[in-house]
């Protein structure tokens, strides 16, 4: 975990500000739009994308979506429209379009094959809806990824999440997330909550589905960049790092650019 009294977080906001502000000048849009989950990196994310002054959208998004969720999200857009009149906010209910879609399909024998690819849907769904209001206002979908989802374990949907113009927090261990998000002002009851992705229509957690918490995998992260191997540890650390790098390496085909088949110069 990030050493809070080493963390210059007013320096990072600032340099993460200036970063969308110039990328968004230079591209010539409008401002951000990004999908509100009432999680602490969505939260994080529209919070410095607010402190532009540039137009920022906020689009909340349920498809069966927990109460406690709905609530947490409600509770960040709210505030974040009090402290920053830039802000706006949508609500799309993608509920009756999952629902039509699932009926236009063929279902899986197999219940947690389908369960899956039906979580994954949902995300990208959902990125579909931000890509048809980023079009419409002219905005850049910003992600929410942060640095241990996005290049350690490659916790997040191909074109769902992982669909976007450019990610603000990705080089944000997700303990540092924590310490931005806090030093911003998030709201404490998204703070605390336990990270989960919301797609399962129940209550697993992040650590339900990856078999350790953002601790554990940011610990196993910076060993694995030292060069470590599974034989160095024992116990729990053993336990941890073994699922680190499994999951590190079954999901590189999210992590590295799509693969093209380069035909020979002669053939052509």
């Amino acid at each position: 975990m990030t050493n809070s009294t080493s963390f210059q977080a007013e320096n990072i906001n600032q340099h993460i500000v200036q970063w969308l502000l110039d990328y968004a000048t230079n591209a010539k849009v409008n401002g951000f739009v990004i999908g509100i989950s009432g999680g602490i990196d969505s939260a994080l994310t529209s919070t410095l994308c607010a402190q532009t002054g540039l137009p920022t959208l906020c689009v909340e998004m349920p498809i069966h979506q927990a109460e406690s969720h709905v609530s947490r999200a409600n509770e960040h857009i709210n505030q974040l429209k009090e402290r920053f009149p830039n802000v706006k906010s949508e609500r799309a209910d993608l509920t009756p379009v999952f629902e039509t879609f699932k009926k236009q399909v063929n279902s899986s024998s197999n219940e947690k094959i389908l369960n899956l690819s039906l979580a994954n849907t949902r995300a990208r769904l959902r990125m579909t809806t931000l890509y048809y209001f980023a079009g419409i206002h002219g905005l850049l979908v910003a992600g929410t990824g942060n640095k241990v989802e996005d290049f350690g374990v490659g916790f997040y949907t191909k074109y769902g999440d992982g669909g976007v113009d450019l990610s603000p927090i990705a080089d944000l261990m997700k303990s540092e997330v924590r310490l931005l998000a806090k030093h911003l002002g998030v709201p404490e009851s998204i703070i605390h909550a336990k990270p989960t992705d919301g797609l399962f229509g129940d209550d697993r957690s992040d650590e339900d589905q990856l078999g350790a918490n953002y601790d554990e995998l940011e610990w196993a992260m910076n060993e694995d960049e030292k060069g470590k191997k599974i034989e160095d540890f024992s116990g729990r650390e053993a336990t941890v790092f073994s699922i680190y790098k499994r999951l590190n390496t079954i999901n590189q085909h999210k992590m590295n650019p799509i693969p093209v088949c380069i035909i020979p110069k002669n053939y052509k």
